[in-house]
């Protein structure tokens, strides 16, 4: 088994939404070149109000403030307006969530556990 090293931080309902497979790619200002297996972590912050309404979910419905699930990073692509698309594949739920003990970032991270 893989040891997984790092995590990327995404709001709710987005990390729901690429757990069940409909979002597929996760857009971001700047590329990356990791293409492994990274924990999911569901940040503190909302997302927008209409990403809810798909879901049929409110803010507070699911948790936040934790590492929820893992997803592979198999490719990323520019886009025409100069943003970047990172293509998530192989979404897993985490049967335990996990709370880190360091503060997250808002892009890619190292999360710290207790021992």
């Amino acid at each position: 088994m893989t040891t997984i090293k790092r995590a990327i931080s995404i709001r709710q309902p987005f990390v729901e939404q690429i757990l069940r497979r409909d979002k597929t790619w996760e857009y971001r200002s700047q590329n990356t070149k990791i293409r492994e297996c990274v924990y999911l972590y569901a940040s503190k912050s909302p997302g927008p109000e209409a990403e809810w309404r798909k879901l049929r979910m409110e803010p507070g419905d699911l948790p936040t403030g934790r590492i929820v699930a893992t997803v592979e990073i198999t490719a990323t692509r520019r886009l025409p307006d100069g943003t970047f698309a990172y293509k998530l594949e192989n979404p897993r739920r985490l049967k335990r969530q996990i709370k880190p003990v360091n503060q997250p970032l808002p892009v890619f991270w190292t999360p710290r556990f207790r021992e």
